[in-house]
């Protein structure tokens, strides 16, 4: 574990955010938020996949509006992402948001943000300054972590002049460099919590790249407090690409770990799409566990002899084994529903 950077804590829903606590996964929603069953089921499928905070668009107040209905029906904090228009901040409290996040880029009306402000006082509402490399005051021109430092100042001012210290702050940009100088500036400049990541990063494969080195890098430094990988996908791959970066950094430790070897001639089964699919089913298992899909016995029990349970691939055929020992046979139809029934039935607690 790294130390933690120590900051200012909240309660956020039935959350402690800040401190030196847990990390939190976040993730947005790509639904419209008006249409609430949609959103409700994408939310549904992303807090088992482990998202502790979700954050929504409010484009309208059709959308803030909505908020009330979309909060019966699920379990994390939700955040209301509010841009250009402070009456949308304001519908969004009363409709019962668990959290505001404002972009101090284009909401600059300082009595509209009072007004909003107080009321998240009386609600016990936080707010979230998020600051964005892209989209900074009109009269800061250049993105340098100076220019989002001053950007993120003048509405902490604000918030700060109301007697309101419930704020955390992220500092986002599209270039890792500029993104990991403008937050290790901010952790010395502000004592609020941090919400990290590397925005605008790109598809599920270049964008998860980029992130992951981007954000293991902030994380590295002791810095960080909840994070969201952004990419131009499902949101579900934003969620388990934050909960692998967590897992690898040594975070987290709750979570199952998947080896798998990288194929070549020797393999004689149709191994890639049986990883692929226990992988897959791995996201959805909340218990430490090691399992290992391997392509033949040269890698099988002797490279993956650390895996809580395994197989390794024969002629249309796999091992199983556990902790390196073979256990038996399987028909290469079977692998998969046999490697799921032991999975399910693997006790941690007991490796």
């Amino acid at each position: 574990m790294y130390t933690r950077v120590e900051t200012k804590q909240f309660q956020l829903k039935n959350l402690k955010y800040g401190g030196n606590e847990h990390i939190y996964i976040q993730s947005m929603c790509n639904t419209k938020t008006k249409d609430v069953q949609e959103t409700v089921n994408q939310i549904l499928e992303l807090e088992n996949l482990g998202c502790e905070i979700i954050r929504i668009a409010i484009l309208d107040k059709e959308d803030a509006y909505s908020i009330s209905e979309i909060q019966k029906q699920i379990h994390i904090p939700l955040v209301a992402d509010i841009h250009f228009d402070p009456e949308l901040a304001i519908i969004s409290i009363n409709q019962g948001i668990d959290k505001i996040r404002l972009n101090p880029g284009n909401l600059t009306d300082k009595e509209k943000i009072k007004e909003i402000v107080e009321l998240c006082k009386k609600k016990n509402i936080p707010i979230r300054i998020g600051v964005n490399g892209g989209s900074l005051p009109k009269d800061i021109a250049k993105p340098t972590p100076e220019h989002m430092i001053e950007a993120a100042k003048r509405h902490i001012s604000i918030l700060e002049e109301l007697d309101f210290y419930n704020i955390s702050l992220s500092l986002k940009a599209s270039n890792i460099d500029l993104t990991l100088e403008a937050y290790k500036l901010a952790s010395k400049t502000f004592p609020y919590p941090l919400h990290i990541g590397i925005t605008e990063a790109g598809t599920s494969f270049k964008g998860l790249i980029k992130s992951s080195i981007g954000i293991s890098k902030i994380l590295d430094l002791g810095i960080g407090n909840t994070i969201r990988v952004s990419l131009t996908d499902d949101p579900k791959y934003e969620v388990i690409a934050a909960k692998e970066i967590l897992k690898e950094l040594r975070l987290i430790d709750n979570l199952p770990t998947l080896t798998s070897c990288p194929t070549c001639g020797r393999t004689q089964y149709d191994m890639i799409p049986i990883a692929k699919e226990i992988e897959a089913y791995l996201n959805t298992v909340n218990k430490k566990i090691h399992v290992a899909v391997m392509g033949c016995a040269v890698n099988g029990p002797g490279e993956a002899k650390e895996a809580d349970l395994g197989v390794a691939g024969g002629k249309h055929e796999a091992i199983l084994f556990k902790k390196g020992q073979i256990i038996r046979k399987i028909k290469e139809q079977d692998i998969i529903s046999e490697l799921k029934k032991e999975i399910d039935a693997f006790d941690s607690k007991e490796a």
